[in-house]
């Protein structure tokens, strides 16, 4: 198993900007593709954006795109989400996860998570 903490969250008024990062230990982390979703209160977990265990390739929800970036510094055991343009229904509990297979947008198939770092944005 691999070990999951975020970091990163805070209150941003929309149009603002958050760095999140994901520190992984227990495991060797290259061996995991990584991703991230968010739960606001009431929701279901949604997916944000997902990427190889190379780092070469990503996936965005459409309601991130072109304002979110998801990295990894294996050398750093690390996953970050910049996140840009920040709107106030970017407002959650944003989580980072490890999966065996790259490409998952489903959060069924991530087998490790880290405890969630708020996110909020205001108008």
């Amino acid at each position: 198993q691999v070990q999951l903490v975020e970091s990163g969250g805070g209150l941003v008024q929309a149009g603002g900007s958050l760095r999140l990062s994901c520190a992984a230990s227990g495991r060797t982390f290259s061996s995991f593709a990584l991703g991230w979703f968010r739960q606001a209160p009431g929701k279901d977990r949604e997916f944000v954006s997902t990427l190889s265990r190379s780092g070469g390739t990503t996936y965005y929800a459409d309601s991130v795109k072109g304002r979110f970036t998801i990295s990894r510094d294996n050398a750093k055991n690390t996953v970050y989400l910049q996140m840009s343009s920040l709107k106030p229904e970017d407002t959650a509990v944003y989580y980072c996860a490890a999966t065996y297979y790259s490409g998952n947008t489903d959060a069924r198939n991530y087998h490790s998570w880290g405890q969630g770092t708020q996110v909020t944005v205001s108008s």
